[in-house]
Protein backbone atom coordinates (compact mmCIF):
# COMPACT_ATOMS: atom_id res chain seq x y z
CA UNK A 1 0.00 0.00 0.00
CA UNK A 2 1.02 3.32 -0.79
CA UNK A 3 0.97 6.38 1.00
CA UNK A 4 -0.88 9.11 -0.37
CA UNK A 5 1.30 12.24 -1.80
CA UNK A 6 1.53 14.86 0.45
CA UNK A 7 0.11 18.37 -0.76
CA UNK A 8 3.15 20.99 -1.40
CA UNK A 9 3.58 24.28 0.49
CA UNK A 10 6.28 26.46 -1.33
CA UNK A 11 4.83 29.81 -0.31
CA UNK A 12 6.48 31.98 2.96
CA UNK A 13 2.99 33.74 3.38
CA UNK A 14 1.24 30.48 3.41
CA UNK A 15 3.95 29.09 5.62
CA UNK A 16 3.87 31.89 7.90
CA UNK A 17 0.16 31.49 7.92
CA UNK A 18 0.33 27.61 9.47
CA UNK A 19 2.72 28.97 12.00
CA UNK A 20 0.75 29.20 14.72
CA UNK A 21 0.07 26.56 17.69
CA UNK A 22 -3.18 27.11 17.60
CA UNK A 23 -3.94 26.35 13.87
CA UNK A 24 -1.29 23.72 13.57
CA UNK A 25 -3.54 21.99 16.26
CA UNK A 26 -6.52 22.63 14.14
CA UNK A 27 -5.14 21.34 10.96
CA UNK A 28 -3.27 18.50 12.45
CA UNK A 29 -7.31 17.38 13.72
CA UNK A 30 -8.68 18.19 10.51
CA UNK A 31 -6.42 16.02 8.85
CA UNK A 32 -5.57 13.38 11.27
CA UNK A 33 -9.40 12.50 11.36
CA UNK A 34 -10.61 13.52 7.88
CA UNK A 35 -13.63 15.63 9.74
CA UNK A 36 -15.99 18.29 9.24
CA UNK A 37 -16.05 20.84 12.68
CA UNK A 38 -17.79 23.53 13.48
CA UNK A 39 -15.77 26.75 15.17
CA UNK A 40 -17.44 25.89 17.97
CA UNK A 41 -16.48 22.05 18.43
CA UNK A 42 -12.97 22.65 17.20
CA UNK A 43 -12.56 25.40 20.14
CA UNK A 44 -12.43 22.85 22.73
CA UNK A 45 -9.44 20.87 20.99
CA UNK A 46 -7.39 24.20 20.43
CA UNK A 47 -8.10 25.46 23.71
CA UNK A 48 -9.68 28.80 22.63
CA UNK A 49 -13.41 30.86 22.31
CA UNK A 50 -15.35 29.85 19.54
CA UNK A 51 -14.67 33.01 17.78
CA UNK A 52 -10.61 32.92 18.17
CA UNK A 53 -10.39 29.70 16.47
CA UNK A 54 -13.02 31.08 13.89
CA UNK A 55 -10.78 33.44 13.13
CA UNK A 56 -8.18 30.72 12.79
CA UNK A 57 -10.09 28.65 10.44
CA UNK A 58 -10.78 31.49 7.79
CA UNK A 59 -7.03 32.15 7.92
CA UNK A 60 -6.02 28.86 7.21
CA UNK A 61 -9.16 28.82 4.63
CA UNK A 62 -8.30 32.06 2.84
CA UNK A 63 -4.79 29.96 1.73
CA UNK A 64 -6.57 26.91 1.03
CA UNK A 65 -5.49 24.81 3.76
CA UNK A 66 -8.79 24.42 5.46
CA UNK A 67 -12.60 24.61 3.26
CA UNK A 68 -15.83 24.58 4.14
CA UNK A 69 -17.44 21.02 4.31
CA UNK A 70 -21.49 20.99 3.21
CA UNK A 71 -23.51 21.95 5.43
CA UNK A 72 -25.28 19.51 7.96
CA UNK A 73 -28.57 21.22 7.73
CA UNK A 74 -28.21 24.62 9.62
CA UNK A 75 -27.49 26.74 7.21
CA UNK A 76 -25.83 29.56 9.62
CA UNK A 77 -23.39 26.80 10.58
CA UNK A 78 -20.37 27.27 9.12
CA UNK A 79 -18.21 23.49 9.18
CA UNK A 80 -14.93 23.12 8.16
CA UNK A 81 -12.45 20.61 7.18
CA UNK A 82 -9.05 20.12 5.89
CA UNK A 83 -8.19 20.12 2.23
CA UNK A 84 -5.52 17.59 2.42
CA UNK A 85 -4.82 14.71 4.35
CA UNK A 86 -1.08 15.84 4.69
CA UNK A 87 1.61 18.27 4.25
CA UNK A 88 5.28 19.17 2.75
CA UNK A 89 7.17 22.10 2.82
CA UNK A 90 9.18 23.02 -0.39
CA UNK A 91 10.39 26.94 0.45
CA UNK A 92 13.12 28.53 -2.49
CA UNK A 93 16.31 27.67 -1.17
CA UNK A 94 17.37 31.05 -3.00
CA UNK A 95 15.04 33.20 -1.16
CA UNK A 96 15.98 34.19 2.43
CA UNK A 97 12.54 34.69 3.33
CA UNK A 98 11.17 31.60 2.00
CA UNK A 99 13.81 29.49 4.06
CA UNK A 100 12.74 32.27 7.10
CA UNK A 101 9.27 31.00 6.89
CA UNK A 102 10.15 27.36 6.47
CA UNK A 103 12.37 27.05 9.21
CA UNK A 104 9.43 29.06 12.00
CA UNK A 105 7.20 26.33 10.33
CA UNK A 106 9.64 23.54 11.08
CA UNK A 107 10.46 24.77 14.78
CA UNK A 108 6.74 25.11 15.70
CA UNK A 109 5.98 21.54 14.70
CA UNK A 110 9.43 20.50 16.32
CA UNK A 111 8.16 22.52 19.23
CA UNK A 112 4.73 20.96 19.21
CA UNK A 113 6.81 17.56 19.06
CA UNK A 114 9.04 17.89 22.00
CA UNK A 115 6.47 19.19 24.22
CA UNK A 116 4.46 15.88 23.58
CA UNK A 117 7.75 13.65 23.71
CA UNK A 118 8.48 15.42 27.22
CA UNK A 119 4.59 15.01 28.46
CA UNK A 120 4.61 11.29 27.74
CA UNK A 121 8.07 10.82 29.67
CA UNK A 122 6.82 12.56 32.76
CA UNK A 123 3.15 11.15 32.53
CA UNK A 124 4.49 7.54 31.25
CA UNK A 125 4.55 5.79 35.02
CA UNK A 126 0.69 6.76 35.62
CA UNK A 127 -0.15 4.75 32.28
CA UNK A 128 -0.62 0.97 31.85
CA UNK A 129 2.56 -0.86 31.64
CA UNK A 130 1.17 -1.90 28.55
CA UNK A 131 1.42 1.26 26.72
CA UNK A 132 5.23 1.65 28.35
CA UNK A 133 6.35 -1.25 27.62
CA UNK A 134 4.76 -0.19 23.65
CA UNK A 135 5.91 2.94 23.16
CA UNK A 136 9.42 3.29 21.91
CA UNK A 137 12.27 6.47 22.01
CA UNK A 138 14.87 5.01 19.49
CA UNK A 139 17.93 5.91 17.49
CA UNK A 140 19.64 4.32 15.17
CA UNK A 141 22.73 5.58 12.88
CA UNK A 142 22.37 4.29 9.57
CA UNK A 143 24.49 4.33 6.26
CA UNK A 144 22.36 4.79 3.22
CA UNK A 145 22.49 6.61 -0.31
CA UNK A 146 19.79 9.49 -0.96
CA UNK A 147 17.93 6.79 -2.84
CA UNK A 148 18.30 4.53 0.03
CA UNK A 149 16.59 7.02 2.47
CA UNK A 150 13.80 7.61 -0.09
CA UNK A 151 13.21 3.58 -0.42
CA UNK A 152 12.83 3.56 3.42
CA UNK A 153 11.26 6.99 4.29
CA UNK A 154 8.61 5.28 1.51
CA UNK A 155 8.36 1.44 3.56
CA UNK A 156 8.24 3.20 6.96
CA UNK A 157 5.00 5.23 5.87
CA UNK A 158 3.76 1.88 4.36
CA UNK A 159 4.02 0.20 7.40
CA UNK A 160 1.94 3.28 9.36
CA UNK A 161 -0.57 3.82 6.09
CA UNK A 162 -2.96 1.12 7.72
CA UNK A 163 -3.35 2.30 10.97
CA UNK A 164 -4.12 6.50 10.20
CA UNK A 165 -6.65 7.90 12.44
CA UNK A 166 -8.86 8.91 9.23
CA UNK A 167 -9.07 5.40 7.87
CA UNK A 168 -9.26 3.46 11.44
CA UNK A 169 -12.20 5.85 13.24
CA UNK A 170 -15.06 4.42 13.54
CA UNK A 171 -13.59 1.03 13.09
CA UNK A 172 -10.49 0.59 15.46
CA UNK A 173 -10.20 -2.16 17.66
CA UNK A 174 -11.07 -1.98 21.67
CA UNK A 175 -8.42 -0.37 23.64
CA UNK A 176 -6.83 1.53 20.16
CA UNK A 177 -5.44 5.34 21.51
CA UNK A 178 -4.21 7.91 18.75
CA UNK A 179 -0.49 7.71 18.85
CA UNK A 180 2.19 10.32 17.53
CA UNK A 181 4.56 8.41 16.06
CA UNK A 182 7.42 10.59 14.69
CA UNK A 183 9.74 9.76 12.22
CA UNK A 184 12.98 11.60 11.25
CA UNK A 185 15.91 10.50 8.98
CA UNK A 186 18.61 13.10 7.56
CA UNK A 187 22.56 13.07 7.14
CA UNK A 188 24.75 14.14 10.45
CA UNK A 189 27.76 14.27 8.91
Amino acid sequence: MAYSKPTTITDPQVMRAMAHPARIEIMEHLSSTGTAVTATEMAGQVGLSPSATSYHLRELAKFGLVEQAPSRGDARERVWRSSSASWSLEADASEPEGRAAEEALVDAYLARGFARLHEWFTRQHDEPKSWRDASVLSWQIVLLTAEELRAVDAAVRDVLEPYQRRNRMGNAPPGARTVAAQWAAHPID
